[in-house]
């Protein structure tokens, strides 16, 4: 039986642009979790959580906040290391006590599908990532996080463990209100096709990332 997610009504009340819009059991080889639908008002404002343990206790639940990756999660591109963030992140979080995966409709770092594929024809011409999507006139990094926090506000995880190697999304996050006490390494076996667009994550946009 799928258990019911305990939401505080005032939470509820005062953060009315988020709704909970279904739940169910979701069993996986990391191990068993709840999927919970989330909606806001923007046409893009909608999420998934896999919700494993009680996030709202003493303890900070380990989070990850990840932005969704057709390419790489779904076709196994070996152009970013995506897809081995998420199984790396689904594995941390399935073994541990309690944890989020928070998975977001932002392809691309935010510029979306048909960007995104305009900004890898750009970097088969010779430019980084980042060049690319300044040349299409994006921001290296267009994502907004205003919307995950209140989601893990809504789930009662004001304090978290974030498992991430981008400085960005922590300073994000917490001015949104989302206390991150400890910065988890979120960082899979580098392969030899995405090493130089880790190294431009590295030296043009602050990652943390070693081994590279």
């Amino acid at each position: 039986m799928t258990p019911k997610l305990n939401l505080d009504k005032r939470r509820l009340k005062k953060d009315s642009s988020v709704k909970l819009i279904a739940q169910a059991a979701l069993p996986t080889r990391y191990g068993r979790f709840t999927i919970y639908g989330f909606k806001g008002r923007g046409p893009l404002d909608e999420a998934v959580a896999l919700v494993r343990g009680k996030v709202n206790g003493k303890t900070a639940p380990l989070v990850r906040v990840h932005s969704q990756c057709l390419t790489g999660d779904v076709l196994a591109s070996l152009r970013c290391d995506c897809r081995a963030q998420l199984e790396l992140s689904l594995k941390k979080i399935g073994q541990a006590r309690a944890g989020i995966l928070l998975y977001l409709p932002q392809e691309g770092r935010g510029i979306g599908l048909m960007n995104k594929l305009r900004a890898y024809q750009l970097q088969d011409g010779g430019m980084d990532t980042v060049e690319a999507n300044e040349r299409l006139g994006f921001a290296a990094d267009a994502r907004d996080y205003d919307f995950s926090a209140q989601i893990l506000k809504k789930l009662g995880a004001t304090k978290i463990r974030l498992l991430s190697n981008n400085p960005g999304k922590i300073r994000k996050l917490e001015e949104s209100g989302i206390r991150v006490v400890q910065r988890v390494a979120c960082q899979p076996r580098v392969s030899k096709t995405s090493r130089a667009y880790l190294q431009t994550k590295k030296s043009k946009m602050g990652h943390i990332l070693k081994r590279i």
